[in-house]
């Protein structure tokens, strides 16, 4: 009896042509979009957006085009409470969240899975570059084959249940590879542009999102100096993030960074480009892959955002289930809320939310 497999179509190439894979490895493939947005017609009707509609008839055309079964199911409720409201409650609190990395913990990896479950599929698949590996009866995260489009960073979360009811057939190709195979099979999806900004704002512009959403609440204020001098006024702490140079509208005759934001004053702080470069953090919300406990020191790779370099690090255990990360070299703009990601080699060893600097 074939294997079912429940893929979260998203209307783009990959996930498409993970799907296409895996009917052809023999798998019983059943296509699933998610629909996550409110009631907004802007939203709903633009090009390219993730889950909506217009990504919801392209995954449906790709699915008639291979042959597979394709549903649409409402995730609506659960990505206002777990992605849009974590957003905007943590940019009020001066932090710089990751939207991405909480909706595939909250959403794909774990609600999706379970609906994947209750109709009887034995696994979930995704069109992550990423690849999921059983060593010696445990489930471990490895770097795509594709260094440059890798997405292990916000796949961190990941627990050995999941981790070993999903796949992810993009891992073991290059993005070139896959917009080929589209193109070979006929998919018009082949030459779609992968989408890159936040999914549910739709001009990418976070700080008015935010402001329209909590009418009132996000107030000017102060910049400040290290030493607390006022230097000018701020749009509202939800406009700016650490080691931002651009749009702060501040003419102090000299470059100046977003150093700190102190939601408490609603005060931004400003100061050089050396003010923003640190070694040590404190990480919460641990989740390892590697391992289910870090019991000694390690040293490690750790990356503190997405596109930042893997760096040489030193993972400490804390007596509060928490992580102290030290890094051999300074880091430029650690930033409260992203993800720090550790690595071995091409190996995930895990992850959390940077919570605070030393």
């Amino acid at each position: 009896m074939k294997k079912k497999v429940v893929v979260g179509m998203s209307g783009g190439v990959d996930s498409s042509v993970a799907a296409y894979l895996l009917k052809e490895q023999g798998y019983d493939v059943i296509g699933v979009t998610m629909q996550i947005w409110q009631e907004d017609k802007e939203y709903e009707e633009r090009e390219g957006g993730c889950c909506s509609l217009s990504a919801v008839d392209d995954a449906r055309r790709v699915a008639d085009k291979i042959g597979i079964p394709f549903y649409v199911l409402n995730f609506r409720d659960s990505f206002k409470k777990n992605v849009i409201d974590y957003f905007i409650d943590e940019y009020m609190e001066g932090k710089t969240p990751n939207p991405c990395i909480a909706c595939n913990k909250y959403l794909k990896f774990d609600e999706l899975l379970k609906k994947a479950q209750g109709i009887g599929a034995d696994y979930i698949a995704t069109g992550h570059y990423a690849k999921i590996e059983e060593h010696n009866g445990r489930y471990i995260l490895v770097k795509s084959d594709d260094d440059k489009k890798d997405q292990t960073y916000a796949l961190y979360n990941m627990t050995q249940e999941q981790l070993a009811h999903t796949l992810m057939p993009c891992g073991e190709y290059t993005k070139d590879r896959i917009r080929e195979i589209a193109k070979e099979i006929g998919l018009d999806v082949h030459n779609k542009k992968d989408s890159e900004e936040i999914c549910f704002i739709s001009d990418n512009n976070h700080g008015k999102y935010i402001s329209e959403a909590m009418p009132g609440k996000v107030k000017q204020g102060n910049f400040v100096d290290k030493d607390g001098n006022i230097l000018g006024k701020h749009k509202g702490i939800v406009y700016y993030t650490i080691g931002q140079r651009k749009g702060l509208g501040l003419a102090m005759g000299r470059p100046v960074f977003v150093t700190d934001i102190n939601p408490l004053t609603n005060e931004v702080v400003v100061g050089a480009e050396e003010d923003i470069f640190k070694t040590d953090l404190i990480c919460k919300d641990i989740n390892f892959i590697a391992f289910d406990n870090l019991d000694k020191s390690l040293e490690l790779k750790a990356k503190i955002r997405y596109s930042a370099k893997p760096a040489t690090a030193t993972i400490t255990p804390l007596e509060n289930g928490k992580v102290r990360v030290s890094f051999k070299e300074k880091q430029r703009a650690i930033t409260k809320g992203q993800s720090v990601v550790f690595y071995l080699d091409d190996l995930v060893v895990g992850g959390g939310i940077i919570e605070s600097l030393v």
